[in-house]
């Protein structure tokens, strides 16, 4: 059944925590989101549910659009952190818009580069298992940094990541699913690598992808919305239930002091703080 609050969620919980309208307040403070979306129905509508996962809060809203305006609204013309998310167009043309800082997931670079490992044609399968391999030893190094020293680190890091770049681009077969690889690299490999250089940033998008893992099953099993007020509140209670889980509180206990707060009239809990990074 879908969901069908016609009043939305008590008023107690409405201005606990940021809600999309209300995020242009945090989002000076807000440094190394990640971004990912999924499908949403109201009524049958399409429309689309946007994660950002900020270091402190996670915060979800529903938009008829999945394009760059999304991004602008809630983040702002001005954001001069670095964005985690996919490849997906709306992403790059918020970057290439207003000159914002992009780490693009390796994992879905990595799947891409898995398929033309298996292509029929012997020539694409070369290209595609020397590129996995220059980004297979690249996380080899990542992964051995407890072994190594700061500088070398640092050294063997850059050193990989520039052997990413160069086979990517380096004797390219003619086939288009390996000239497309290329020309991503040739575009927009500083931003697939720019976790090397830009501390505090993960190299793949799994933050945001883990944290609207639940709202995936909850649509598979309510249908979505019905109204504009469910949308709403759904915002709310999935930007509640993740936040709480991400700071280690209890969802029971952040409502139940919600609650109570606005019955006796006094200063309510709150999900939100400022982070300095992440």
């Amino acid at each position: 059944m879908a969901h069908t609050f016609q009043e939305g969620p008590p008023r107690a919980i409405r201005l606990r925590y940021a809600t999309p309208d209300r995020l242009c307040f945090y989002r000076k403070n807000v440094t190394r989101p990640n971004v990912d979306e999924t499908g949403h129905k109201d009524n049958g509508k399409r429309m689309w549910t946007w994660c950002f996962r900020a270091a402190t809060f996670t915060l979800f809203k529903i938009d008829p659009s999945r394009a760059s305006s999304v991004l602008v609204e809630v983040l702002g013309e001005e954001f001069d952190g670095v964005l985690g998310c996919d490849y997906l167009s709306a992403y790059r043309k918020y970057m290439g818009d207003f000159g914002v800082l992009v780490q693009f997931c390796l994992a879905h670079l990595i799947r891409d580069v898995k398929f033309l490992v298996k292509h029929p044609a012997s020539k694409n399968r070369a290209y595609g298992k020397r590129v996995l391999q220059s980004i297979r030893d690249m996380f080899g190094v990542i992964h051995r940094r407890d072994k190594m020293t700061e500088a070398g680190f640092a050294r063997r890091l850059q050193e990989t990541s520039a052997e990413v770049q160069r086979q990517a681009t380096y004797r390219v077969p003619a086939a288009s699913e390996a000239r497309n690889l290329a020309n991503r690299f040739r575009k927009h490999g500083e931003s697939y690598l720019r976790f090397v250089t830009t501390s505090g940033i993960e190299p793949t998008n799994n933050l945001a992808e883990q944290a609207i893992r639940f709202v995936v099953i909850d649509r598979r099993i309510t249908q979505g919305s019905r109204s504009e007020a469910g949308q709403r509140w759904l915002e709310r209670i999935w930007t509640t239930i993740a936040t709480c889980a991400h700071q280690g509180k209890s969802v029971f206990n952040f409502l139940h002091a919600s609650v109570t707060s606005y019955f006796q009239n006094i200063a309510g809990p709150s999900l939100v703080a400022f982070e300095n990074s992440s």
